[in-house]
């Protein structure tokens, strides 16, 4: 991932309602959702959800396709692994690191 691309996926989830929305998403993938059962989920009016999920697909951070009359709207896991694996990508300068299980910290 370039620099450009990760501060564009951060900075779109830097907004509380994006990140909201990003993480409804993440936990109804693969299915998706629609933007009704969006603002019935986090209880926004539909222009607002508009607003926001056009940032996150400019980000690369969400995928719309339609299916029928629907639009349905799906988190880019790949898209998100990506932005981890960049923020990442010097932890412990290198050497092996973990998570302890305990404090959910990363541990070199």
């Amino acid at each position: 991932m370039e620099e450009k691309a990760a501060v564009a996926s951060l900075a779109a989830l830097a907004q509380g309602m994006r990140l909201r929305i990003f993480r409804a998403l993440v936990g109804a993938a693969p299915q998706g959702m629609t933007p009704g059962a969006l603002s019935a989920t986090l209880g926004a009016p539909g222009s607002t959800l508009s607003f926001h999920l056009k940032e996150l697909m400019h980000a690369g951070l969400v995928s719309q396709e339609r299916e029928g009359r629907n639009l349905i709207y799906r988190p880019s896991i790949e898209q998100m692994n990506e932005l981890l694996a960049y923020l990442t990508a010097h932890c412990c300068q290198g050497s092996t690191c973990g998570i302890a299980a305990a404090s959910g910290r990363i541990t070199c």
